[in-house]
């Protein structure tokens, strides 16, 4: 029998979510604060649609909380603890935020970039899980093997240091290519130009550490190529590259 579920949040986590359980599960209700995003949703995975805390479904097996980091809490206190495994999507928060409100509840965090644009393929994610006994355990490793064979368990504190990690890898990686973006935009030049190198230097991670892939001047130690880079750069921009050059040097003497 398949399991019921109900999603709280409408945004990218909840999309990327309930697509992905859509023919797996039965997908009772998206609840959002603004109805027309529950509603856009709902028509997605064929449910109902509320924005009222009194409509909550109560009969579900299994509610997944995918809202901001910072509301996780007032969604707990606002409805009434039913018995069924509740489950956070954040990185950052710890378990234990359920703790005063439910008495079967965990993690299901999908360590991944979503938008509701561009579809991921869920069955590549890894998904790293927690409950709070035994058997919250054992359910929501069911739930996540629904999704992907890329299960983990990890607790609150090993998720905070892996969405720590993926900040330094997606965000700010991410932050990179907008000032590499806005350089080109200087010189005429269309980011076109920096995508074969992006993927070649991830592609490279497939087989070697990303310390091995480093490559660059600060890599190579070459003090006169940065000094020239430097003088052409202003504001944050000099900074944040004074700063990861020296960092790059840096790594290569330990």
């Amino acid at each position: 029998m398949k399991k019921r579920v109900v999603i709280i949040g409408s945004g990218n986590v909840a999309t990327s979510l309930a697509l992905a359980l859509k023919d797996k599960c039965e997908i009772v209700q998206i609840y959002s604060r603004t109805i027309a995003n529950a509603q856009t949703l709902a028509q997605q995975v064929d449910c109902a649609a509320t924005d009222k805390w009194q409509d909550l479904s109560l009969d579900a097996d299994i509610y997944i909380v995918s809202v901001s980091d910072d509301v996780i809490a007032s969604v707990a206190e606002s409805v009434l603890d039913n018995g069924a495994l509740w489950l956070h999507t954040s990185g950052s928060t710890p378990i234990d935020v359920f703790a005063k409100n439910r008495s079967h509840y965990g993690v299901l965090y999908p360590m991944q970039s979503f938008s509701k644009s561009r579809p991921v393929d869920m069955s590549e994610v890894h998904i790293f899980i927690e409950g709070n006994d035994s058997e919250s355990t054992r359910e929501v490793k069911e739930l996540a093997s629904l999704i992907t064979r890329n299960v983990h368990q990890a607790s609150s504190k090993e998720r905070e240091r892996l969405h720590v990690a993926a900040v330094f890898a997606c965000n700010f990686a991410n932050h990179m290519f907008t000032l590499s973006s806005e350089v080109l935009d200087e010189a005429g030049i269309p980011f076109d130009a920096m995508l074969p190198l992006i993927k070649t230097t991830i592609a490279k991670l497939d087989h070697m550490t990303p310390a091995e892939s480093q490559t660059g001047p600060a890599a190579r130690g070459d003090e006169k190529i940065i000094e020239k880079h430097l003088a052409s750069l202003h504001g944050d921009k000099r900074k944040i590259y004074k700063l990861l050059s020296q960092s790059i040097m840096n790594s290569k003497k330990q």
